[in-house]
């Protein structure tokens, strides 16, 4: 087992990786259907009414011919029009649209009109009907058009005109009927196509909402982390400075140095989680902390007038950047809380490398000042979310001799890669 005594130093600025958020945007066309037609009921369907309507009107023109019906006058074209014209009201009222465009489309056709498009205005008010939810609407409707031109066509055809006409072959009636089961099943398959994209749509926005609550939760954890150790040293040279103003000015510009030092420390990283967070997408401007970087810790807890001795025992392993950036902010919580909360001048660090997991043992022997233990708020929760974010865990309390221990172990995952080599500097700060 290898020791390090604190010694002062420089003070290093450092940036947190940045996160990254994934958003998936489902096609537009869907927008309107997923939000229960908000956005289509605002507005009548004008222009797509009108194209219907002339291609029902037309097509029927075409289609009589030929047919042996009656002739398509001013009042099968008036009823052609009102079974269309209904639904310009099939967003806003999908139940009134099918039931109106059945019930006109069977009054036309027990008229003894000629076959013809009408159905495909049968075919949107059901369309609209079922994916809108109004599925008994559609099923009752399209089942009395269906019923009511049975009976026409095969008992009521005697008293309907044309006059002279007979019964409609029974293969049209299963042509009919196939065409009836076509437009349910479309229909439904529709609807339940719509409710899966809906439901999908949901899911994503809430793991967006999820990533977006722990991008957040990770922000205010560095952030916490970065200002209470600095503002701590800080806080202590800031005391140490007024003692000594007029009794040592040296000492008193050694601490002001230290405060300003601390305090460029911390713009510098507030600075660069700020940045993370507007250009989630770049990458870090310097590498995130970790264990490498400890002998710098260790000089910042020092010019607070904390003296640390640190060691490390087992095979030191490269670790993943998650599980080492975790490592050093938990020591950097503990450090400060000594320096906030112990009556101790004196901390013991180390790190124990046990191939899979990590362990980490931070002590001071005490006392407590003003009744506080190893601190209190966000400190110690922080320390238990880094850790248990990795499978791991944090069990931190006083010590028999009345001092106060932190105790963390982090799993190291299987086969992790090893990081990008560290430069020279870096490896002169490892333990």
């Amino acid at each position: 087992m290898r020791h390090q005594r604190a010694r002062p130093g420089a003070v290093h600025h450092r940036a947190p990786e940045p996160s990254h958020r994934t958003e998936g945007q489902g096609p537009p066309w869907l927008r309107d259907g997923g939000d229960g037609g908000r956005g289509a009921r605002g507005r009548l369907p004008w222009l797509s009414t009108v194209v219907l309507a002339a291609a029902v009107l037309l097509g029927t023109a075409v289609a009589a011919h030929g047919q042996g019906r009656e002739p398509l006058g001013v009042v099968g074209r008036l009823l052609l029009a009102a079974a269309v014209a209904v639904l310009l009201v099939r967003h806003r009222h999908p139940a009134v649209a099918v039931s109106g465009t059945c019930a006109v489309t069977l009054a036309y056709l027990c008229l003894g009109y000629p076959y013809g498009p009408v159905f495909v205005a049968v075919a949107v008010g059901c369309f609209s009907a079922i994916a809108s939810g109004h599925r008994r609407a559609a099923w009752w409707s399209l089942g009395v058009l269906w019923a009511g031109h049975l009976l026409a066509a095969h008992w009521l055809y005697r008293w309907l005109p044309p006059d002279g006409d007979g019964p409609a072959p029974w293969g049209q009636e299963a042509f009919v009927s196939a065409w009836v089961v076509a437009i349910l099943a479309a229909a439904e398959l529709l609807r339940v196509r719509r409710e899966q994209w809906a439901a999908a749509r949901s899911a994503r926005e809430a793991e967006e909402k999820r990533r977006a609550d722990e991008e957040r939760l990770r922000m205010a954890r560095e952030l916490h982390d970065v200002l209470a150790h600095s503002i701590s040293v800080i806080n202590v040279q800031a005391g140490v400075g007024l003692a000594l103003l007029d009794s040592d000015l040296e000492q008193a510009r050694t601490a002001l140095t230290t405060i300003r030092s601390a305090s460029k420390e911390a713009l510098g990283e507030v600075r660069q989680v700020l940045e993370s967070l507007r250009t989630p997408g770049d990458a870090p401007r310097a590498p995130a902390p970790g264990l490498n970087r400890l002998p710098e810790l260790i000089e910042q807890a020092a010019a607070a007038g904390l003296a640390v001795d640190v060691g490390t025992s087992g095979a030191r392993e490269p670790l993943p950047p998650g599980v080492d950036l975790a490592a050093f902010r938990i020591v950097q919580e503990a450090l400060t809380n000594v320096v906030r909360h112990s009556g101790s001048r004196t901390a013991d660090v180390q790190v124990v490398y046990g191939g899979a997991r990590l362990r980490l043992l931070v002590d001071d022997r005490g006392p407590a000042t003003a009744g506080d233990a190893g601190g209190s708020g966000n400190g110690l929760a922080g320390m238990h979310e880094r850790a248990a974010a990795l499978g791991g865990s944090v069990d931190a309390g006083p010590r028999a001799d009345g001092g106060f221990r932190v105790a963390a172990e982090i799993p190291l995952p299987p086969g992790r890669a090893a990081p990008a080599p560290r430069n020279d500097a870096d490896r002169e700060g490892t333990t």
